[in-house]
Parts: C-alpha cells; sequence; structure tokens
C-alpha cells in the first residue's frame, strides 16, 4: 500500500529495483495517481521543470541531472560529464487514435532513444514498447490508498 507520504519512498524504490530500465507504462484507472507518481519519479531524479499531464500534447520532456545517480552513469564515453543533462519523456496516450498516429509523432524514436519513457495509457500503444518495458500497475484501494505493483 501506497499513501500519499509513502509515493516519494515508492518512487525511489522503483528506480533503485529497476535501475536498467528505461521504459516504464503505468496501469491505473482515471483519477488513480499515474501523473502525480510520474511527478515523484522525475523529482527524485532530480528535475526542476513542473511535471503534469501531457494530455493535449501527448508527450513533455523534462530534463534530469545526471549527476542524482552517478551509478547509472559508468561506462559512458570518456569526456561525458556527469553535469550532462539527460532527458525523461512523459507520455499521456489516452488521446492517441491509433498506432499510426503514435508512429507519425515519432514514439519509437523516444521509446528507444536510451532516456526514460514514462507513459500513462501505456495500452494504446502496446505493440511498440520495447519487450523490458517495465509495467507499473496503480490501483485505489477503498480507504483511498494506492496499492502500487510492477514487474521488474
Amino acid at each position: 500500500m501506497v499513501n500519499e507520504q509513502g509515493v516519494e519512498v515508492a518512487a525511489t524504490d522503483i528506480l533503485d529495483k529497476c535501475s536498467e530500465a528505461r521504459v516504464f507504462a503505468f496501469d491505473g484507472k482515471m483519477g488513480a495517481g499515474k501523473t502525480t507518481f510520474i511527478k515523484c519519479l522525475c523529482e527524485a531524479m532530480g528535475t526542476e521543470d513542473v511535471v503534469n499531464s501531457p494530455t493535449f500534447a501527448i508527450v513533455n520532456v523534462y530534463e534530469i541531472n545526471a549527476n542524482r545517480h552517478p551509478d547509472e552513469f559508468r561506462g559512458r564515453p570518456a569526456g561525458y560529464s556527469l553535469e550532462a543533462k539527460e532527458e525523461v519523456y512523459h507520455f499521456d496516450c489516452y488521446r492517441i487514435k491509433d498506432l499510426r498516429e503514435a508512429m507519425d509523432m515519432g514514439t519509437e524514436e523516444y521509446l528507444y532513444s536510451g532516456n526514460y519513457c514514462f507513459i500513462e495509457w501505456a495500452e494504446m500503444i502496446e505493440p511498440l514498447l520495447p519487450e523490458d518495458t517495465v509495467w507499473v500497475k496503480i490501483e485505489v484501494e477503498e480507504n483511498g490508498e494506492r496499492s502500487l505493483s510492477f514487474d521488474a
């Protein structure tokens, strides 16, 4: 169970347990807290950008500071700066009509960029998702708390 106080801990936990993953698909009903959880993930990664739902834009781009997670940046090419900014792509696929629309907007380029992709309503583009996509399920319990599970 994840309550409001535990969401930051859960965000850090999922990033630690899925440290190799870059694409995360979020499954939950409208209002389950997908955007709120993604906001916590981005904040844990050091973004200073405003994180909100990209409902009409379909994808928002946030910068994260690479030096927030130095272990992830071992083995980078010589001269790679830990001060470098990396991008996180936050999708809301609720309004995607079909796969062709997703492909036309370059979704595959985002998904295979090596950057983090957090996708709400990912079932709309499921055939495009990489095999190693981490599925995160958020359910609202009767008492209002959230139940969070993921496959890692």
